[in-house]
Order: C-alpha cells, then sequence, then structure tokens
C-alpha cells in the first residue's frame, strides 16, 4: 500500500516538473527512469508521456516530439489464435510472463518527430539527426540525418551531404549543455545555422 501511494504521489511530482520545465529537469528525468524504464536525455521535450513512448526506450538529448507523435513497443499476437492483448501482457493476468516482449530501442540525439508520426516496434534505432516526417509510419531502422516520410516511411533524402555531416559530427555538439550552445550562438562564424557552407575541417 505504502508503495502505492509512493508511486501514486511520484507521478504528479512527475506531471508538475513537466508543466515547470521539462527542458531541464533533471529530477524529472530520474522519476521516468525509476517509474517508467524510460531514459530521457537533457533538453528533449514532448516525449514525457508513458502512453506515448513505452518502457526499454532510450531517448538522447535535444530531440524534439509533436504531441501527437507515438512510439509503439510492441506488436499483437499476429501468430496467436486472438489478437486481444489478454494473450501477451501479463499485467492483464491471463499469462504468467509477457509472451511478447517490448521492444528495446536508442534514439540518438537531436531527432526530430512530426505529429502524428508512428514508430513500430519493429524500429530499434534511430539516428542522430534524423526527421521523422509528418504522418510517417516508421517500420525499418532510421540511418543518422535522414529524412524519412510517407507509410511505410522511406528515406527522402539526407539533411546534408557527407561532408558536412561528418563536420557536424566532428563537432559534437549535442553534448554542450545549454550555457554552452549559447557562447557556442555568441561565437558562431556560420556553422550553427549553415553547417553546410562553413568548412570546419581545419
Amino acid at each position: 500500500m505504502i508503495n502505492k501511494i509512493n508511486t501514486i504521489f511520484l507521478k504528479v511530482i512527475c506531471r508538475i516538473l513537466i508543466k515547470k520545465n521539462q527542458f531541464e529537469s533533471c529530477v524529472l528525468r530520474r522519476l521516468y527512469i525509476k517509474l517508467y524504464d524510460i531514459d530521457i536525455g537533457m533538453y528533449s521535450y514532448g516525449c514525457f508521456d508513458p502512453k506515448r513512448v513505452p518502457a526499454k526506450t532510450k531517448i538522447g538529448r535535444y530531440c524534439s516530439f509533436a504531441p501527437t507523435a507515438y512510439i509503439f513497443g510492441r506488436n499483437h499476437g499476429v501468430n496467436f489464435v486472438s489478437l486481444h492483448p489478454y494473450l501477451y501482457n501479463s499485467a492483464l493476468g491471463l499469462v504468467k510472463q509477457d509472451t511478447i516482449a517490448i521492444t528495446s530501442r536508442v534514439i540518438e540525439d537531436d531527432v526530430w518527430f512530426g505529429h502524428n508520426s508512428v514508430i513500430s516496434p519493429a524500429v530499434k534505432f534511430i539516428g542522430r539527426g534524423a526527421i521523422i516526417a509528418a504522418g510517417a509510419v516508421v517500420t525499418s531502422d532510421v540511418p543518422r540525418y535522414a529524412i524519412v516520410a510517407g507509410a511505410p516511411a522511406k528515406i527522402i533524402k539526407y539533411r546534408f551531404e557527407p561532408r558536412v555531416i561528418k563536420n557536424i559530427e566532428k563537432s559534437k555538439w549535442w553534448l554542450r549543455t545549454k550555457s554552452e550552445l549559447q557562447k557556442m550562438i555568441k561565437l558562431d562564424s556560420g556553422f550553427i545555422f549553415s553547417p553546410g557552407g562553413v568548412d570546419e575541417t581545419n
């Protein structure tokens, strides 16, 4: 009973922190690991919702989630006699243990999920800097800096040419704090807002 009360209290705290400062709250992130087994990097937002983001999901820093983006943890039992979750979800009481595992997945840093985008249980990796277009139904892993759209989603193009991607990866800007990023912006020689037009190889 005490544990149940504690859990309810912590969930209330989460809701308060989401409204107050989901971009930067370290406490909120620790609670999401403890309560939901969802690991969310600093400055990522829109993903503090266990109804839309399943357990065993690791999200990098600076990710942007539209409020209608969904990630699904597992499929229904298409090979079972019934598709009903009674047959695969042990929390519902009919099976002793889950018969379909929740997918473990990694979403790297600075990924943008558009409105009504859907990530299927088959997806285990979404690379840094990728864009998931509005309405996309993603059924396979997404490479870094790819823009995917459609149902099923396909790569439309890459955000940058390989040379620019190499420079961005070399910068490791996503590891910077908010204040460090602010300094980068003030000292910017063009790389921040137009990385394709600046040669950072030297």
